[in-house]
């Protein structure tokens, strides 16, 4: 199968290896027979019918340098993920897809508004390895590792469905114990590093979403020889772990 992947302006957006998360994700795609059709949108372009968007992290500049553009895709970017496409916003990516960026200044960054959320510039930045316990399914409860370095604190809007809980780091803010935030097919997220080579779970899961966009119906798929990736997500873990928790 052809998954059509919308890639949100990648010349600004990577930073920490954010690219690396496309790299997994057309890798995992191969291994099982399907196509990965990746393609870049930036300022200026039409936001292309896709089954699955990625947007990755920058810093304060890149961000105020793209955001009217990016805001300009909320209305059919809301649309698509209402359809059913997937999504993974990632750090600068992530504080954008919400309502709005206040930076020290006071001055206020336009955001997509798909995230129920906002973002406020703090005095320190959060930095180090988090994980996380999420449950995306009843009952099925999964970790995700990764690393963070933000000055922003997102706050959510009451009612609003975080990615996980805190086991050790920051999260979204220091203190309410959540990190990131999901809407429909749509995650997104603090974790850099890349995020998806040391957690192959929700790489396969994002794709099983793209596919069901395109199929209607989430395949189940057969597991992949991920050691190597194991051993990753056992190493960010215990860096984690030893880090501690919130301040």
């Amino acid at each position: 199968m052809r998954i059509v992947v919308g890639h949100l302006f990648p010349d600004y957006l990577n930073i920490y290896a954010d690219r690396g998360n496309m790299a997994v994700l057309d890798r995992r795609a191969a291994w099982r027979g399907h196509e990965l059709a990746v393609a870049a949108i930036g300022a200026g372009d039409e936001l292309r019918p896709a089954d699955l968007y990625y947007i990755g992290g920058g810093q304060d500049r890149e961000q105020e340098l793209i955001a009217p553009a990016l805001a300009a895709h909320g209305e059919a970017l809301r649309a698509a993920v209402d359809d059913g496409a997937a999504l993974l916003a990632v750090c600068g990516g992530y504080q954008l897809l919400g309502r709005f960026y206040r930076d020290q200044s006071g001055g206020e960054l336009p955001g997509v508004g798909l995230f129920p959320l906002h973002t406020v510039a703090g005095e320190r930045r959060m930095i180090g390895d988090v994980l996380l316990e999420c449950e995306l399914e009843p009952g099925e409860r999964r970790t995700l590792a990764g690393f963070e370095n933000h000055a922003g604190r997102t706050y959510l809007d009451e009612g609003a469905e975080p990615l996980g809980r805190v086991l050790a780091g920051f999260g979204n803010d220091g203190e309410s114990g959540y990190e990131g935030c999901r809407v429909g097919r749509a995650v997104g997220t603090y974790l850099h590093g890349p995020l998806l080579p040391r957690n192959p779970w929700l790489a396969d899961r994002l794709l099983a979403h793209a596919i069901a966009h395109r199929t209607g119906e989430v395949p189940v798929f057969e597991p992949l020889e991920d050691g190597l990736e194991a051993q990753a997500h056992e190493v960010s873990s215990a860096r984690a772990r030893a880090r501690g928790g919130r301040y």
